[in-house]
């Protein structure tokens, strides 16, 4: 296969904000995996990304004769097959998205142009990222894609703590370095990933399919319910269930996190909790960035997204489908509404602004202690993505 641009489709960007305000769509991580890693994996050629032009320096791309594939695509062996037997002049779509196409030397996604390539019909069962929730929606059974691509052909160093309970450990898989101690594993209902590096701490329950990815602890005593990703570098606690953390976050002490996606360098307070279920059972209402109001997702369980560092108090309550956006630093008694925009800084007592000085001495020292700087390509996109976001923030147009 020739060089891979993963590139942003315009519709589907909208609709996973706030996390693709901070990254392309193909840095969204489901599963174990990114889905810019599932390609350089499933295809073992590098990838590069078609985004937004204050992205494109942290995330660069190769223009030249390419297989420009979308960035919202999960790929599988079927539809691996498609993209490669794409002629020029084709585009593999499924329904009225764009799923791949043949390009030279492009240097941008294009929509009109691409209209008028001949339509070939993908027959594949794709995963496509199309909105938010798909995030920890599709999050299970993109564990199980992920394990099999990594553990293809190698052999887990195995769990050697006598103390540890195991249910289906043909079923487990332990990276170099991982250390676990007296934990209850089941994995009967779906693989358990353990990355490199982690720590499974004493009187943790932890229930498959599960992903701890490289460098992560879960703390003593925490319950992990099935389908759920810890992205690198984060710590957890407290009880979790199907959800998504990105990476570089914490959830580290009490409290309930279900049907969640945590964006990176969050860090959510003791006592924490997120409700996924609304007291009459009704379909969730989720802010949507495309509409510009709230939007029924036809779920009946859904939980907290909250965008890059975004923070939130001790004793936080999240009402069902609340979004939060990059930045916003959430505190204080009672309930803060259910869309929080990027840069907020307060609660259910009302916000003010979290200017971008203030802001990037938190993000300076929070990234510090994970020898990561915060630097000038960071600081760029964090003053587009304030200026991006101020008409959210209608208590600036009051004052």
């Amino acid at each position: 296969m020739d060089n891979i641009i993963l590139f942003d489709d315009p519709t589907i960007r909208g609709s996973l904000l706030p996390f693709t305000f901070t990254r392309p769509v193909a840095e969204i991580r489901v599963g174990i995996l990114k889905i810019s890693e599932k390609w350089e994996k499933s295809t073992g050629r590098h990838v590069s990304f078609s985004t937004q032009g204050y992205l494109s320096e942290k995330f660069p791309c190769s223009f030249e004769k390419s297989f420009w594939v979308n960035g919202a695509l999960c790929p599988n062996e079927t539809v691996l097959n498609e993209i490669l037997s794409l002629k020029e002049g084709e585009v593999l779509a499924q329904n009225n998205t764009v799923l791949a196409y043949i390009s030279n030397g492009e240097n941008a996604f294009n929509p009109e142009k691409v209209k008028q390539l001949l339509k070939v019909e993908s027959k594949a069962q794709s995963t496509l990222i199309l909105k938010s929730w798909n995030i920890f929606e599709y999050n299970g059974s993109e564990i199980k894609n992920d394990y099999l691509l990594l553990t293809d052909g190698r052999t887990s160093i195995g769990i050697q703590d006598p103390h540890t309970v195991i249910y289906g450990e043909g079923n487990i898989f332990v990276e170099e370095g991982a250390r676990v101690k007296a934990a209850v594993l089941n994995a009967e209902n779906g693989p358990i990933y353990i990355g490199k590096n982690t720590e499974i701490q004493e009187g943790a329950l932890i229930k498959g399919p599960f992903a701890l990815c490289e460098g992560s602890t879960v703390n003593m005593g925490a319950k992990l319910r099935g389908d759920t990703t810890v992205g690198p570098y984060s710590k957890v606690g407290g009880e979790i269930s199907n959800s998504v953390i990105f990476g570089y976050s914490n959830k580290g002490h009490e409290g309930f996190m279900g049907n969640s996606v945590i964006g990176e360098w969050c860090n959510l307070g003791a006592d924490t909790n997120t409700s996924n279920l609304k007291n009459n059972y009704a379909a969730v209402k989720l802010w949507d960035y495309t509409k510009g109001g709230f939007a029924n997702t036809g779920l009946q369980f859904c939980g907290l997204m909250m965008g890059d560092h975004a923070k939130c108090g001790i004793n936080t309550m999240f009402n069902t489908g609340t979004v939060v956006g990059v930045g916003a630093n959430v505190f204080g008694d009672g309930y803060p509404r259910n869309f929080i925009p990027s840069f907020s800084w307060g609660g259910a007592a009302g916000f003010s602004t979290f200017q971008v000085r203030k802001f990037e001495e938190t993000a300076t020292a929070v990234m510090k202690r994970r020898g990561i700087s915060y630097g000038q390509v960071d600081k760029e996109i964090i003053q587009k993505v304030f200026d991006l976001t101020r008409h959210y923030r209608i208590w600036e147009k009051e004052s």
